[in-house]
């Protein structure tokens, strides 16, 4: 058995200058090269400007590398500043093993692969290959772009326009990466019709095989010493090995999952299946796509592919009264959805057996044959009630939903528990596993998130910002607001802030529960002296760049504004948070992972509820105090941090802010002499 790590819960970082008892850190293994390339007159403080030695950065980095030495599982909480990113790194490159970093987001994935890896590989000078390894859509398809060309399929003129700069780049780019086009939106439409999925990807078939930049990508990955993917990938290709298709990402070593508190969420997407409107639409116009190559198909084609996207809007159509989200019990019980789910069905099986006779003569109609098919079987599955179907086929525990956006619908069917399935590929791998993130402890302890992820008696380690928190910080707790589900509540939370913003001079984030409330403290909010800045008014980069730009900016936002979100410097100075981010009880996933706590004698809001709220909490708070030199006031509104007994699980999961109820003290934060000594940038760098 290994040692265990050590678990810090102070303000001081644990100790990084000399090994513990029972580690054979002698001089020259991974974990002393590890801390000793990070420490003062390090190869990082030498070569990197700006770099600033961190204890806690040193032994974090030292417990990532006995983890690579070992092949173990680490859990590494790194709080706010610790510069985790480098602490994985070093470690990573000087060990030579392959290793798989993971991050939450493309954004978070591009930022890694040119900005830091280069400067931590440079640094330490080896030599080691490192590649960028994307999903399937963020890739040009050259045989969906020529298919493209000769559709009129554009909405309006900027989509023409938009089309022909892609025309245009794609003559040019080495790599095929969308996100080389700085003019395309990620949720532009026309991303769909010039890449692939692995539904309509025709393999080797393809004419364009030979210069596929999705197979170029994984080749490069497949030769790599250091391959940087997202989460989104990683799962698809844990899902993939799953079902045994083989492996995108073979022969790692090691694996680093940063932002690994988002992993169990999104692990249940992939380790289920959907249905939804946009994939079926498309099945039918690439169906009619193929006509073009093969004399007399439109003839066969063309009536069953209508249908098909004629029925996909007819189940829509159906489902307008229904809630946003709910069961599937609750979408059955609406009229007409039963018939319209049966016309969809049987528009599937038609145009199957419409293209089935002109497989040979394409490779398109081969691919939209064997889509209809499977989604058909998403279908089937999707329908399935338990109760009256126990022998359709294995039981299992899924849950069964919908989403309806305006124009379209998404069925889901999600595992309650993939905690199994992820502890089964780790064990296949054998392969050491790294998960950190900022926010990944609650109160101290990663029983919650160790569940999740299926991990059996883990190493821990939680490595505290080295932020000055009594300098650089205050908590505001405002008195006298009443209880949360009070009518007049946010009113009374947008008087409340008043003397804060004024104090700030605006420079804020205000996260809401809800849009609603959102909405409502908008129109509260509008007249101040500040710019104004709400979430639905403009895509989120957008109102990002106003707010950084405005320099006295307000932004209000939802839960998509927790986290992701970097403002460092003066540019944000306060975040205000309206309640406690208790999930929202309109989730038909969360709910019955509930009803399954509470059927096994567990307590739902103690074992669920209370600690993905912390972390939410710990998400919101955090986008604060980014960088040494940053300073800020958080202000908690709900009155239940300090009314209810589980408020000082909250309190005592947060840094240790210094706490007030007294709006003169954040006056006095804000009128104090260094205020003015802030600087409106990033600090030292230890990313």
């Amino acid at each position: 058995m290994p040692a265990r790590f050590p678990v810090s819960t102070g303000s001081e970082a644990p100790a990084a200058a000399a090994p513990e008892a029972g580690h054979a850190d002698a001089a020259g293994s991974l974990a002393e090269r590890s801390r000793a390339a990070l420490a003062e007159g390090g190869v990082l403080a030498v070569r990197i400007p700006g770099f600033a030695p961190r204890p806690a950065q040193q032994a974090l980095s030292g417990a990532v590398a006995r983890a690579f030495d070992g092949r173990q599982v680490l859990l590494a909480e790194a709080g706010t500043g610790t510069g985790k990113t480098f602490a994985y790194l070093v470690p990573a490159l000087l060990s030579g093993a392959k290793t798989i970093i993971s991050t939450g987001t493309r954004a978070l994935q591009d930022q890694l692969y040119h900005r830091d890896l280069p400067r931590v590989r440079d640094a330490l000078g080896v030599g080691l290959k490192t590649a960028l390894l994307k999903g399937r859509a963020n890739y040009l398809c050259k045989y969906r772009l020529e298919r493209a060309k000769g559709e009129p399929r554009f909405a309006s003129r900027e989509q023409i326009a938009q089309f022909q700069r892609i025309v245009a780049w794609s003559g040019r780019t080495r790599q095929g990466d969308l996100a080389e086009i700085d003019a395309l939106p990620e949720d532009s439409p026309l991303q769909p019709m010039v890449t692939s999925t692995v539904e309509n990807c025709l393999g080797s078939e393809c004419p364009f095989y030979g210069e596929c930049f999705v197979v170029q990508a994984r080749a490069r990955a497949q030769s790599a010493d250091v391959v940087v993917v997202n989460h989104h990938l990683l799962l698809a290709d844990l899902a993939l090995k799953q079902e045994g298709f083989g492996e995108i990402l073979p022969g790692a070593e090691a694996f680093v999952v940063d932002e690994a508190h988002q992993l169990p969420d999104l692990a249940a997407q992939f380790f289920g299946e959907g249905l939804s409107a946009r994939p079926l639409v498309e099945l039918g116009r690439d169906a009619l796509g193929e006509c073009k190559d093969v004399e007399g198909s439109l003839a066969i084609v063309q009536q069953p592919a209508r249908e098909l996207e004629h029925a996909a809007r007819a189940l829509r159509a159906a489902m307008d009264e229904l809630p946003p989200r709910g069961t599937q019990w609750r979408a059955l019980q609406a009229p007409g959805v039963e018939e319209a789910l049966d016309a969809l069905a049987q528009a599937l099986v038609r145009l199957a057996e419409a293209v089935a006779p002109l497989r040979d003569a394409s490779p398109g109609f081969e691919t939209c044959h064997v889509r209809a098919q499977d989604q058909l079987g998403r279908l089937t599955r999707w329908r399935v009630r338990r109760e009256f179907d126990e022998d359709f086929e294995a039981g299992d525990e899924d849950v069964r939903w919908y989403e309806l956006s305006p124009r379209g619908f998404r069925l889901q069917r999600t595992p309650l528990d993939v905690s199994a399935p992820l502890r089964a590929h780790r064990e296949r791998a054998r392969a050491a596993w790294v998960f950190t993130s900022a926010t990944l402890a609650v109160d101290g302890h990663f029983e919650h998130i160790s569940e999740r992820l299926g991990l059996l008696e883990p190493e821990t380690l939680l490595a505290p910002s080295p932020f000055d928190w009594p300098r650089q910080a205050l908590c505001y707790l405002p008195p006298r607001l009443p209880e949360p589900n009070a009518r007049d509540y946010t009113a009374a939370v947008a008087e409340a802030l008043l003397p804060v913003l004024r104090a700030s001079q605006g420079r804020a984030f205000v996260l809401f529960a809800s849009h609603r409330a959102l909405r409502e403290a908008a129109e509260h909010l509008r007249h101040g002296p500040w710019p104004l800045f709400v979430q639905g008014d403009a895509p989120r980069h957008v109102l990002l760049q106003r707010f950084r730009e405005s320099g006295s900016g307000v932004l209000l936002g939802a839960a998509s504004f927790r986290e992701g979100v970097d403002v460092a410097g003066a540019a944000l100075s306060v975040v205000v948070i309206d309640k406690l981010p208790f999930a929202a009880p309109d989730d038909p996933v969360f709910e019955a992972r509930l009803d399954a706590i509470r059927n096994r004698g567990g307590n739902p809001f103690r074992d669920e509820q209370l600690p993905q709220a912390v972390i939410a909490l710990k998400q919101g708070a955090g986008r604060l105090i980014r960088t040494e030199t940053d300073r800020g006031v958080l202000v908690l509104c709900d009155p239940r941090l300090l009314g209810k007994s589980y408020g000082k699980v909250f309190l005592d999961s947060l840094p240790p802010f210094p706490r007030t109820r007294a709006i003169g003290d954040v006056e006095a934060f804000f009128d104090a002499e260094h205020a003015s000594e802030r600087q409106d940038g990033a600090g030292d760098i230890g990313v």
